[in-house]
């Protein structure tokens, strides 16, 4: 019953890091770049849900709608002040400019919130279930962060393969140049790649959040790293890789904390980064990419 526990919290965990690696996996399947501060758009969403519930009062379908909205409003933002004049700049200046947009983050929400943690409180009131004669008890936060995570990957992946704007997105991520000459709006697909993954940031903050119920301006830091590294494991640039590399990611964090080390679980998974670009640099589900010179 502890395996299964650890498991279950593990796939969890991983349906957080899941849906904060598809926002990565987006805007670098598109945009060929790599959004380092999503994970601070993440934190972001938090303290939004925080202050529209605990203080505003607002009902919490409210609250999660506006927090939604807030970092949809932030990653079109960035975008078109700080990724697109870089547009043709070298993967170097871009990666050093979304450094700094992550501190930057980092330090305002220092200066507005302070850096004492918040007591989030808990955004899903499902009761727990409890299954094996009350010997499992499965939280009503882990039940919907797993559902949550599950809808989130097949409403992405059906929304890339079926609409008009994913098949855009589809054409840019194959050739910008192309793709403008066919009719196709660039930088509006590049900027509603942002707002999707930034409204999935902030779905996963709540999630997250509501799982370990403190939030300070570093919450996003280390869970937007360790999703980079889900979203290398399944495959950069792949939906359904970043989801289950995702959740296998969760899965050895969980197990690692429980078997080995709460000290070395962080290790163990940063280690899975340096094995994966030795063995399989595409990752699970990624593919090489044959360029002619």
């Amino acid at each position: 019953m502890s395996f299964i526990s650890y498991l279950l919290s593990g796939i969890s965990l991983g349906s957080v890091y899941a849906i904060i690696a598809l926002g990565y996996t987006m805007v670098y399947g598109i945009a060929k770049m790599l959004n380092f501060a999503h994970g601070d758009i993440l934190m972001v969403g938090g303290y939004t849900a925080f202050i529209a519930f605990n203080q505003m009062g607002l009902p919490i379908p409210v609250a999660v709608l506006l927090s939604m909205a807030v970092c949809t409003a932030l990653g079109v933002l960035i975008e078109r002040i700080a990724y697109k004049p870089l547009r043709n700049a070298n993967s170097l200046a871009v990666l050093i400019t979304a450094i700094g947009v992550s501190y930057l983050l980092q330090n305002l929400a220092l200066l507005l919130f302070s850096a004492n943690p918040k007591s989030f409180t808990s955004f899903v009131k499902i009761s727990p279930i409890k299954l094996a004669g009350g010997n499992l008890t499965i939280s009503g936060e882990t039940v919907v962060t797993i559902a949550v995570g599950a809808i989130v990957a097949v409403c992405l992946l059906l929304f890339i393969q079926k609409t008009k704007a994913g098949q855009a997105m589809l054409a840019v991520s194959e050739d910008k140049g192309a793709a403008s000459l066919m009719g196709v709006n660039v930088n509006a697909t590049i900027a509603l790649t942002f707002a999707i993954g930034s409204s999935l940031a902030s779905v996963a903050g709540i999630l997250l959040c509501s799982a370990y119920p403190s939030l300070t301006p570093t919450t996003g830091a280390m869970p937007g790293i360790k999703a980079f590294v889900a979203a290398v494991l399944g495959g950069i640039g792949s939906i359904p890789g970043a989801f289950i590399g995702g959740i296998l990611l969760g899965i050895l964090e969980n197990l690692s904390k429980a078997y080995i080390s709460s000290k070395l679980s962080d290790a163990i998974v940063f280690s899975v980064l340096i094995v994966v670009l030795l063995i399989k640099p595409t990752g699970i589900l990624g593919k090489k990419i044959m360029e002619k010179v």
